[in-house]
């Protein structure tokens, strides 16, 4: 491993120069990696690992919308995709990659085709942490195991499409084999990991559902709109307000901050954006910080992932979802966004503008 100063403080990661596609699947030859779940991260996962060499199946519900997306993505029923308990038996590593609450409903299928040897892989800590809410106890026989990629399935896959990978975590819970560590590794090679560092189950499932409720998704939108909002109650056009408060930040600023940090960024904006964001920016993580820490304490409580598993388990649940994802499609701002988008210049003559 590769000792790395991340900010002052000396961490080991592990990169594809030292830890080879071609020694991941020397690691590999003689397994067979079952994906089990073809929602988000079990696509990507699964055709990356294939096209990478390694003998993948793919374990699904027949006659589900995620069956007929693996047979369109070229997955052959009684060859490479079989049902989630028949995956389960013929893999050597089960990646139980279906959804949090699915983890919780379908366990006892998956549990009994776990034979002495056998890897269980996840790409989230959630069911191993909070084991008393999701029943999710693994055998002592096994290798318990852990690759997280620090994206959705969607960046997974393009992200090695285009062939820049994406970083992951990786933990090792439970090694039965004594191999559970060059079994990990070499997952999260073939999965198309550009990097890939250390964590625990418990720390990666704590910073994963503090970052999607903060700054990733519920902070992020939460403070477009109360900026939006602002504007437009002070008389600013829809246009004016979501290109101030989105379209700059997602079409310009962001993508400096990608390339060179928030440093660089600052000092390539006006010195009037300069002093107020400098200003401005202490004022905002004094407001947000009190918030963060009761987000942190629900997290590590278990009361997020009890809501969770609640919510996800009622049989409602989709009605619902779609109930508040149309809700904010259909709000000014987000209507506003569509139409900025479409005025962006890589879409002029697709829907009538320019």
């Amino acid at each position: 491993m590769a000792r790395i100063n991340f900010g002052g403080v000396e961490e080991e990661v592990v990169t594809r120069d030292e830890f080879t596609l071609d020694h991941a699947r020397e690691v590999l030859k003689n397994e067979v990696v079952a994906v089990l779940g073809y929602g988000v991260q079990g696509p990507a996962q699964a055709l990356n690992m294939k096209e990478n060499g390694i003998h993948v199946i793919v374990g699904q519900r027949e006659n589900s919308p995620s069956w007929e997306k693996a047979l369109r993505d070229g997955w052959k029923p009684g060859e490479t995709l079989f049902s989630l308990e028949e995956a389960a038996e013929r893999g050597t590593i089960l990646q139980f990659l279906v959804s949090d609450a699915a983890q919780k409903i379908t366990w006892p299928q998956i549990k009994k085709h776990l034979k002495p040897g056998k890897a269980l892989y996840f790409s989230h800590g959630f069911a191993v942490v909070y084991s008393d809410q999701t029943g999710v106890v693994p055998p002592d026989f096994v290798d318990v195991i852990l690759v997280a990629p620090k994206g959705s399935g969607t960046s997974v896959r393009k992200n090695f499409l285009d062939g820049s990978g994406i970083n992951s975590s990786y933990a090792v819970y439970q090694d039965y084999t004594g191999k559970a560590v060059e079994r990990t590794l070499a997952l999260g090679i073939a999965v198309g990991s550009g990097y890939l560092f250390p964590t625990t189950f418990k720390n990666e499932v704590f910073s994963d559902l503090t970052g999607e409720r903060g700054i990733l998704m519920g902070a992020l939108a939460g403070v477009m709109e109360a900026q939006y909002k602002t504007l437009r109650s002070h008389g600013h056009s829809p246009s004016e307000a979501f290109n101030e408060t989105v379209e700059e930040l997602t079409q310009s600023l962001i993508r400096l901050v990608s390339q060179n940090g928030m440093d660089w960024m600052y000092a390539n904006c006006s010195t009037t954006a300069q002093r107020g964001a400098l200003d401005w920016r202490h004022e905002f993580r004094k407001a947000v910080e009190p918030v963060f820490e009761n987000l942190y304490n629900s997290v590590s409580s278990g009361e997020e992932t009890r809501i969770v598993l609640e919510a996800n388990s009622a049989p409602d649940y989709q009605s619902k979802l779609n109930a508040e994802l149309t809700e904010m499609r259909n709000s000014e701002m987000w209507q506003a966004g569509a139409m900025v988008r479409s005025l962006r210049p890589e879409n002029w003559g697709k829907s009538g503008h320019g």
